[in-house]
């Protein structure tokens, strides 16, 4: 097999090719070869070094992707050879809560992931992937489509009407536009550029419904004035601590706030009279189950839903990639084929 690997440093350019025998399979367990990959922020972290910790070295990144079964264990029976799979982020959490999960196996970090040409997976956590669905597309799924549904369709319980504000463009920040949009629910997005949000109202947000954070810094005010002084049901907040009071005034009064990521910094002030005044409810993203995952899948198929892929390049480019996504020019998510 070859891959591209953090041998004995972190670092965009410490990603070196490196090549092994080709896995094979324990008796529970899948050999996938590989279609298409997709990165995260957490990837760009890891890969980095500004990831909360670091995990043992050698390892190959990316928590996402997609490929074909070419290989199954002998206790294997619920994905069969041929089967294209996707891997799920977290491997041995089949379902119910967050307490089943096990954080020793989580894909991209600390156990290796997708940024190779084959890969072995625990039979349980891989999923067939939509038909409907590209490589490239599928490869979305794992990670950023996944937290988009588990936070605001399973965890959350969107309902038709509510309202939903959208902190960027990215790829968790997509997926959230899409499923309100198809839930009935009303997208609210924030945006640096106007190009950005341009594309967003080509997906069917009206443009009283966008906002440059840029040029409008207290952006709860019209975010306030546009759900007539109520506030939003859900909040996917991308930011951290440095959005986190604002997100808190523009919230309803027993609304939601989806703890996503930080891009605004880990540290910031958070007045705790803003939570008790509004009741609101913060929940940490933990991505989801196989379950979930399934379920989401189900949804996308019914609905035909297409995630949006900013950018596709060859596995080996997955440096380039890496400081596109660092320069923050991507709408969406960007995606490696192999």
């Amino acid at each position: 097999m070859k891959a591209l690997a953090l041998t004995d440093d972190y670092g965009i350019d410490a990603l070196r090719a490196i090549e092994r025998d080709d896995p094979t399979p324990g008796p529970d367990e899948i050999i996938v070869r590989t279609r298409a990959a997709s990165l995260n922020y957490r990837d760009l972290e890891i890969v980095s070094g500004t990831f909360f910790t670091r995990f043992p070295l050698p390892l190959i990144p990316l928590s996402d992707g997609v490929g074909e079964v070419v290989a199954i264990g002998d206790n294997v029976t619920r994905v069969r050879l041929g089967d294209r799979v996707a891997g799920t982020f977290w491997q041995r959490w089949d379902g119910g809560d967050f307490r089943n999960a096990d954080t020793r196996r989580m894909l991209g970090g600390p156990i290796d992931g997708w940024l190779a040409d084959t890969i072995r997976l625990d039979a349980g956590g891989a999923v067939v992937v939509p038909p409907h669905l590209s490589d490239t597309e599928a490869a979305t799924l794992p990670c950023a489509g996944l937290t988009a549904w588990h936070c605001l369709i399973e965890a959350g319980s969107l309902q038709p009407g509510e309202t939903v504000l959208v902190q960027g463009t990215g790829g968790v920040a997509m997926f959230a536009v899409q499923f309100a949009l198809m839930a009935g629910a009303r997208p609210i997005v924030l945006s640096s550029s106007d190009a950005k949000l341009e594309r967003v109202r080509r997906l069917g947000v009206p443009a009283s419904d966008t906002i440059n954070y840029r040029v409008t810094p207290e952006w709860h005010e019209p975010v306030l004035a546009r759900t007539d002084g109520r506030g939003v049901d859900h909040v996917i907040e991308v930011g951290g601590g440095g959005t986190l009071q604002r997100s808190l005034k523009a919230l309803r009064v027993g609304g939601q706030i989806h703890l996503v990521g930080y891009l605004a910094g880990r540290e910031g002030g958070v007045n705790p009279l803003e939570i008790f005044a509004r009741k609101a409810v913060i929940r940490p993203a933990s991505v989801g189950s196989r379950a979930s995952f399934e379920a989401m899948n189900r949804a996308l198929a019914v609905h035909g839903l297409h995630p949006i892929v900013d950018q596709v390049r060859p596995w080996q480019e997955a440096r380039e990639a890496f400081r596109a996504m660092e320069a923050g020019t991507v709408f969406g998510k960007v995606a490696l084929t192999f």
